[in-house]
């Protein structure tokens, strides 16, 4: 736990010495007009690199150094150890391509490796993705933590390494770039198939929605209300390894349904701030889908991992209205409900599930001090 507090408190800390600067110097002459030259490295820039770079190793390290640390760790050594002997596997051809270079390259089981290779690349992703996209990167880096996105990351490799290349799709959205945006989706479906969804559902938040459109929805809600064992059946094409599982068991979460109304109710509350801004658009209306999808989709069991595919947007919408209040004392006040609000969330994550079944981030250990538990105790699920 410790550990987990210092990495929190010390990254947030660098991430505050983080702004936006222009390395752009704008010159007047005599006549009226304007040159624009280069500066050169301010103080500031200089302060951002050093400070962005720092909080990458930290989380890299941190992740990169444990040891059965995770739900799906144990899992993982397993299922690497399977691929390495050419036998069969559920998880994606990415992933198993991936094991296999890793394990040659490397002439034995090196799973700490791998890990190490993912651990990389998801913090690189969300990292790059929130200071492109963030107007505010200090807020957001700070929900990224306190609400526990990093952490999760420990447990569910696969699929935080996805919802980081979806979180970077957005900048492509941005550009108005889409064949990159295909690219990276597919590329990322390649280690997690979820990610597909994105294809879909990003789009649609993209277009703007007309009356009809509500209509229809309104009518596909209904649908999954009624016509359960369908979409269970349909599913079921996409995850055949759910088949007679528990993994079938619904549910939905009250916080998720909680946090969706109340950045939506922040959202209509400064909406003049966000009509002109395209992205707030796109991610005011993903929490919308998320709402819709918590509430009328708790039958499917991986709703969860939709859903956050919409949500984390969330790190980017609160901290852009946040910004854009005019009155001070306002600001600040709101600044303080958000801080105690995600502080709220983190201590809870931290001491009710983090030790728990289904995320097993606690207690820390690492290959620099711990054994890992022997292959032939681990029990394939």
């Amino acid at each position: 736990m410790l550990i987990y507090l210092l990495v929190t408190v010390v990254t947030i800390g660098l991430a505050f010495n983080v702004r936006s600067i222009s390395l752009d110097k704008a010159l007047s002459d005599n006549s009226g007009s304007y040159v624009f030259k280069y500066g050169g490295y301010s103080r500031q820039h200089v302060l951002n690199i050093i400070s962005m770079v720092s909080i990458f190793i930290m989380l890299f390290a941190v992740s990169a150094l444990r040891l059965n640390v995770g739900n799906d760790y144990a899992k993982y050594t397993n299922f690497m150890h399977l691929i390495y002997s050419h036998a069969y596997v559920p998880t994606e051809v990415g992933f198993n391509i991936l094991v296999w270079v890793l394990y040659f390259l490397s002439g034995y089981e090196n799973y700490i490796l791998v890990f190490a290779v993912f651990s990389f690349v998801t913090v690189l992703l969300f990292l790059y993705a929130m200071k492109d996209l963030s107007k505010s990167f200090r807020w957001t880096f700070l929900m990224f933590m306190l609400l526990t996105y990093y952490f999760q990351s420990l447990s569910t490799v696969r699929y935080y390494l996805a919802l980081g290349a979806a979180l970077l799709s957005l900048s492509f959205i941005k550009r108005g770039d889409w064949p990159r945006f295909v690219f990276i989706i597919l590329l990322a479906a390649c280690f997690h198939k979820s990610v597909l969804v994105i294809l879909i559902l990003y789009p649609l938040c993209c277009i703007k929605w007309k009356r009809w459109m509500g209509l229809t929805a309104g009518i596909v809600c209904l649908s999954f209300l009624f016509l359960q064992d369908y979409y269970l059946k349909l599913l079921l094409v996409v995850y055949p390894s759910y088949q007679d599982t528990d993994l079938l068991e619904g549910g939905t979460s009250i916080i998720s349904i909680a946090r969706c109304i109340a950045v939506l109710v922040l959202a209509f509350m400064y909406k003049d701030k966000i009509v002109n801004d395209k992205m707030n658009v796109i991610y005011v209306k993903c929490n919308t889908l998320a709402l819709l999808l918590y509430v009328f989709c708790s039958f499917i069991p991986v709703i969860s991992r939709i859903g956050y595919y919409l949500t984390v947007t969330q790190i980017l919408l609160v901290p852009a209205i946040l910004e854009s209040i005019e009155d001070v004392t306002r600001k600040k006040l709101y600044k303080l409900v958000v801080l105690i609000a995600c502080l709220l969330y983190f201590l809870i994550f931290m001491w009710k599930q983090a030790p728990a079944d289904g995320v097993r981030i606690l207690p820390y250990e690492t290959f620099l001090l711990h054994d890992m538990v022997p292959l032939e105790y681990q029990i394939l699920d």
